[in-house]
């Protein structure tokens, strides 16, 4: 028997159940922690382009002028 596709209960995701605070416009901490751990990413990410900058720089650095 072929299934039934007139029946879409639990179709569409659940919703976020809202805090007092939230529901209250306060907003949540979940944004400020987003926001805190994308700024550490980008100081990662920064810290790492710095150091494979100063990596490719040494090695020139370091090479004799005559060779």
């Amino acid at each position: 028997m072929a299934k039934s596709r007139n029946n879409l209960l639990g179709v569409g995701g659940q919703r976020k159940k809202l805090s007092r605070a939230e529901q209250q416009g306060a907003g949540s901490a979940r944004n400020d922690d987003r926001k805190v751990a994308e700024d550490k990413k980008q100081e990662l990410v920064r810290k790492m382009r710095e150091r494979a900058a100063a990596a490719e720089a040494a090695p020139e650095q370091d090479a004799p002028a005559g060779s």
